[in-house]
């Protein structure tokens, strides 16, 4: 009895000290309510006083109480010891209100109380070692075994939150990585360099030490476990197979089955993929890796096939890369031979030796080269004619090589032979045939129609490509073949080969053309020899002489010609800051006539160079700017001293390279930034800079600063990128009124150049998000008070003159008036 009161005493003094007398907070009516209460807490912690109205005297408590909660008389709700969130995480109680005879008068009212989690337990693997195996090669990130921990704290807050984490691989090469795992979902996959590295014949085994923490691993207070995985490679089965040999035109029933692939588990789809883009693709594989020829090949239209098979899982990810497949179609005899041409012609000359090689008949077979079915031989069956006699060539039976079997042919005899050959492959004959035309043999020389063809006298100006003189010379070998035709070739008198001689096809004559332009002063006479001679050589023992040659003497006159420069564009570079007199290039120019010549300057417009007329110096006379022309052209003008005073021209381009000779500047106007008045908070408004100088590929580098340290206090300006900068307050308290800020911009080039700047910044009234400017009193415009004077003025003005224009009409009337009277008073009544 005693025991109870003092545990009594202590409730009232727990209650007290907490403040659970405060009416609402912790003490109210009989009512359904939830408390949330977090487990391990104190035992005898107090959770509610309820109040009840007469004739209600006592509480009564039931339900899920577990011995742990219980109600005093007066109401005050308690539990006596810790709680556990992992035995019961929800209590449903009941709570009623008793009279004096223990008769319920109020409820009883449904009361839930929740158990709140702490992080009180540690999270298990399920296992203690885990086993598992993978292929080499797979695919990297997809799982191929889980590891798998629990914790019996709420998974809805970070106590019960898992976190995987490999720590210890063995045996670890070169301190890689060869195994990867989910950090939420324990899935443990190949990394990417694991899967080109892992090779069963090098380490078939593999050890993983994986940890587990709850609290999402971020809480150096967390729980921990770990476990042991074991880890077998098994060889990789995804392997492309071997090449495949398919006969071409096969009868067999389409399709056939040619080889197989395999992925490493089973649930794979397969698929073929093309390599190259064909008119048909021949080739199907099944589900199962099997792969088909779906109808016959022809290797004379494709001898070979490469494409690739994939393997891909159910959601139609590749599993791994794809295999390259080969299939080479392997030739069958069924194609004859086919000669080169409707007919072959060989040409033989007619004092060719018994024995001598006329030509190579060359027939063609489709079938696979380098093997049986294209192997030929050839063979002569008929000559026509057989005068003097058959069998008068032979052919090489597997080279085709035609030759001479007998003797010299003689064109007087027959000028052409007609023979059949026939071509032949292990299974098919094909007939060819072949004409052997005799041909006259070179033993004429060509014969000028005469030996001087006299002379000539031309201007160096005359016209390239014109035709100054016709040859002729003939040959009595047989026409209009290489023994007959005639080339015509200058020897002397032509060294820098001004002159070209073409031959006519039909009359050998030969037409002499200037092929370059004359010069008088190179060569004044050019004494020239003609050489006549024939493609074909000429036969042993004949020999051409002075009558297949001919002279003629070319004489050049004198042409005053311009000037010549020894360049059409002359080109120079310097820096745009050289000192004034600088020699910045030379021109030269040579007169053919060997005439003087004086070198002056067009279009300078910028007049910035000048030339010694004598030397062709060329030099500056003023300062240069880049900025204003960064490639600066003029004429070069070469005038003659004397004769005609002709003149030509060339162009002289001076490139300036930069210097850093212009301070940066602001790139636009800024007149509308604004800030709007009051401010807020503190304000920035954005400006943009720019240098006239040349500049870099990285663009400008400003940098930006105040021009003054005394407006560091209210402003600072920071650097947004190379070119564009930001200007802000440090504080809100401005008056309303246009402040120009300077600014400081550095180029940093070298040397460094600073422009100083003012930016306007205004502090106006702002009327959606625009500044408002109230009009005011400007410049050259009249006030208010003037305008008003101006325009009464104006109205007194405009009334005098209407007043004068009135009085002068009445005077007018009265005097019109006046004159009428006196005449009538002058003239007679009329009856």
């Amino acid at each position: 009895m005693m025991q109870a009161q003092v545990h009594c005493l202590c409730l009232l003094i727990l209650y007290l000290t907490i403040g659970y007398s405060q009416e609402g907070k912790f003490s109210g009516p009989l009512e359904p309510k939830t408390f949330s209460i977090f487990e391990g807490q104190e035992a005898s912690q107090v959770i509610f006083q309820f109040k009840a109205s007469p004739p209600a005297v006592t509480f009564k408590l039931t339900g899920e109480t577990d011995g742990i909660f219980q109600i005093q008389p007066d109401g005050l709700l308690y539990h006596n010891r810790a709680l556990d969130r992992e035995t019961r995480a929800v209590h449903k109680l009941q709570v009623s209100a008793l009279d004096a005879q223990g008769a319920i008068v109020e409820g009883p009212v449904p009361i839930t109380i929740e158990v709140k989690d702490i992080n009180d337990n540690r999270p298990t693997f399920l296992q203690k070692k885990y086993e598992g195996s993978v292929r080499q090669n797979s695919r990297p990130g997809k799982p191929f075994m889980y590891v798998n921990a629990t914790d019996l704290d709420d998974p809805t807050t970070p106590n019960g939150q898992l976190i995987y984490e490999i720590v210890i691989q063995l045996p670890k090469i070169n301190n890689i990585m060869y195994f990867q795992i989910n950090n939420k979902t324990g899935a443990i996959s190949l990394t990417l360099e694991g899967s080109r590295t892992l090779d069963p014949s090098k380490n078939p085994n593999y050890n993983l030490v994986v940890s587990v923490k709850d609290m999402g691993g971020q809480n150096e207070n967390s729980f921990s476990d770990s476990t042991s995985v074991d880890i077998m490679v098994k060889e990789n089965i995804w392997k492309a197979p071997k090449p495949v040999e398919i006969v071409e035109n096969s009868t067999d029933p389409h399709p056939i089955k040619i080889t197989q692939v395999q992925w490493n588990e089973p649930g794979a789809q397969y698929f073929l993929v093309h390599k190259e883009k064909l008119p048909r693709f021949p080739f199907s594989i099944d589900q199962e890796g099997g792969i088909y020829v779906t109808q016959p090949l022809d290797r004379e239209e494709k001898d070979s096939y490469v494409f690739y098979a994939v393997a891909k899982d159910e959601v139609g990810q590749v599993l791994s890369f794809p295999l390259e497949i080969h299939v080479k179609v392997k030739d069958i005899n069924d194609n004859p031979p086919t000669c080169p041409s409707a007919v072959t012609v060989f040409e033989v000359q007619e004092n060719e030796n018994i024995g001598s090689n006329i030509g190579t008949f060359t027939a063609h077979d489709d079938d696979e080269e380098n093997t049986a079915n294209s192997v030929l031989v050839y063979r002569i069956v008929d000559q026509i004619p057989t005068f003097p006699r058959d069998g008068l060539f032979l052919i090489q039976t597997y080279s085709g090589v035609f030759q001479l079997a007998e003797r010299s042919l003689k064109k007087q005899d027959t000028p052409q032979y007609n023979l059949t050959v026939e071509v032949a492959d292990k299974d098919f004959k094909t007939l060819c045939h072949v004409q052997v035309h005799v041909i006259d043999i070179n033993d004429q020389i060509p014969i000028f129609e005469k030996s001087d063809y006299g002379s000539l006298t031309l201007a160096e100006d005359t016209v390239v490509g014109s035709t100054i003189l016709t040859i002729q010379a003939t040959d009595a070998d047989e026409p209009f073949t290489g023994s007959s035709k005639i080339l015509y070739r200058i020897t002397q008198g032509d060294s820098d080969r001004r002159l070209g001689v073409d031959t006519d096809p039909q009359t050998n004559a030969g037409y002499v053309i200037i092929k370059r332009p004359l010069d008088f002063e190179t060569t004044a006479i050019h004494d020239i020899v003609f050489q006549a001679e024939n493609p074909e050589p000429l036969v042993s023992g004949v020999n051409y002489n002075t009558s297949s040659s001919a002279t003629f003497r070319l004489i050049v006159t004198d042409v005053n010609e311009v000037p010549e420069f020894s360049e059409r564009v002359y080109q120079a570079k310097v820096s745009e800051d050289v000192a004034i007199g600088t020699k910045v290039g030379k021109v030269t120019a040579r007169d053919p006539e060997n005439l003087d010549i004086s070198y002056s300057l067009r279009d300078n417009g910028r007049g910035w160079l000048k030339i010694d007329p004598v030397t062709g110096e060329i030099s500056t006379v003023a300062r240069l700017d880049r900025e204003a022309e960064s490639v600066y052209r003029v004429q070069v003008v070469a005038t003659e001293i004397g004769g005609s005073s002709l003149s030509s021209i060339a162009s002289f381009h001076l490139t300036l390279s930069d210097v850093n000779d212009n301070p940066p500047r602001l790139a636009k106007d800024n007149s509308g930034l604004f800030l709007c008045h009051p401010l807020q908070t503190t304000g920035s408004v954005i400006f943009e800079a720019t240098d006239d100088d040349q500049q870099s590929f990285r663009g400008p580098q400003f940098e930006f600063s105040l021009g003054s340290e005394i407006l560091q206090k209210d402003w600072q300006v920071s650097k947004i990128n190379g070119t564009h900068a930001k200007l802000s307050t440090r504080h809100t308290n401005f008056e309303e009124r246009v402040y120009n800020i300077p600014i400081h911009i550095n180029d940093g080039g070298r040397p460094p150049l600073i422009g100083t700047v003012s930016l306007p910044v205004t502090f106006c009234k702002c009327v959606e998000g625009s500044c408002f400017r109230p009009a005011g009193h400007q410049s050259g415009m009249p006030t208010v008070g003037m305008a008003v004077g101006i325009l009464l003025t104006t109205f007194l003005v405009i009334g005098i003159i209407l007043a004068v224009v009135f009085i002068r009409i009445k005077k007018n009337e009265g005097k019109d008036n006046v004159e009428s009277a006196q005449a009538s008073e002058a003239q007679p009544l009329k009856n």
